[in-house]
């Protein structure tokens, strides 16, 4: 029977630093992802520049150069294949982790995981590890408005390219960070943009160099914005939105409500993981990662929940290093090998 040290469940930068403790620490491992490698970042908005300098993204000690101050979505990709392929890292691809379940007295008394996956092509297998480590980040599952008209296919939760919206109307619900970028994208590309936020003003979270930008294309009128303003329902055509009491219609071709996201906590629940109903955060030890779970580990933006914008890749990278050296002491290994 072939038992890991850790089972990791995602292939983002926490995950991949991850691995690479591991690989260090001598251990045995799997990393298991549901897509491709740093999945997320792939899913990124194909023009994204990165808020953090190079190497404040870098991993395992492996330098991350760029001739830019902040390095793009395509340098990012480029940087996390080199950091796999250094290491040599042991990842399986476009596998789902459907249930995690803890395996009594195999191999030792304080027992192990089994972790049952399904390929993209149907295909269910299991892995074995004494320790599991989650990974999953926290962009797969977008803040629901929960108002009509969500769910139709002219409306996403995420922003990718602003092509397509060429001499159109666009409807940016959303203030922060992401809002203003895909604003400030879809004007220069030739789309017609509104920008609908609740509060009074654009977020002060926005990037330094995003924020004028932003604010000088509301001030000439070239992005149009209805700040204090609510969405009560988005129709075919156009978002009905509410402000000072009084009703008015937005015409639209296309939705973008930019509200945010928070991880998928189903498979840690199901795992006996507790999760904080009112922050959608996992119970955790803060120094080590580990759960109420012994032997379950939570690392990156999940550990955060619904305030998953805290942790940053800058940040959730060291947490693999804690999680791993952790599980090092917990099996008894010693290590520290060098590699790469």
């Amino acid at each position: 029977m072939d038992v890991r040290d850790v089972v990791i469940i995602g292939a983002g930068p926490a995950g991949l630093a991850a691995a690479i403790a591991a690989t260090k620490a001598g251990l045995s491992y799997i990393v298991i992802e549901k897509g491709a490698l740093v999945n997320s970042i792939l899913h990124y908005p194909t023009e994204m520049v990165f808020f953090t300098t190079p190497e404040l993204m870098e991993i395992g000690g492996l330098p991350f150069t760029s001739p830019h101050d902040k390095p793009s979505r395509t340098e990012a990709l480029r940087y996390y294949r080199r950091a796999a392929d250094t290491y040599d890292l042991e990842i399986v691809f476009d596998e789902k982790v459907v249930a995690v379940m803890r395996e009594a007295d195999v191999p030792d008394a304080r027992g192990s995981f089994v972790v049952d996956t399904q390929s993209i092509h149907g295909v269910r297998r299991s892995f074995r590890g004494r320790t599991v480590v989650f990974a999953t980040g926290a962009y797969d599952v977008a803040n629901l408005m929960g108002i009509p008209g969500e769910d139709l296919p002219h409306v996403s939760h995420y922003f990718t390219s602003p092509h397509p919206y060429y001499r159109k109307r666009v409807v940016i619900v959303g203030g922060k960070n992401s809002a203003a970028e895909a604003a400030l994208e879809l004007y220069r590309a030739g789309a017609k943009v509104t920008i609908v936020h609740r509060r009074e003003a654009l977020g002060d979270s926005i990037k330094y160099w995003v924020k004028p930008d932003i604010e000088n294309r509301i001030k000439e009128g070239s992005i149009a914005a209805r700040f204090n303003t609510h969405v009560l329902e988005i129709r075919p055509t156009s978002v009905v939105v509410e402000y000072g009491g009084e009703r008015d219609e937005i015409p639209a071709d296309g939705v973008f409500l930019l509200t945010g996201y928070t991880s998928d906590n189903t498979l840690l629940r199901a795992s006996g993981v507790e999760v904080n109903p009112e922050t959608n955060g996992p119970h955790h030890d803060p120094e080590t990662f580990e759960t109420n779970v012994p032997g379950i580990y939570v690392i990156g933006a999940m550990v955060a929940g619904k305030a998953s914008g805290r942790i940053f890749i800058e940040n959730g990278r060291f947490h693999g290093q804690v999680a791993i050296e952790g599980i090092r002491k917990r099996i008894g290994k010693s290590g520290n090998r060098e590699v790469g």
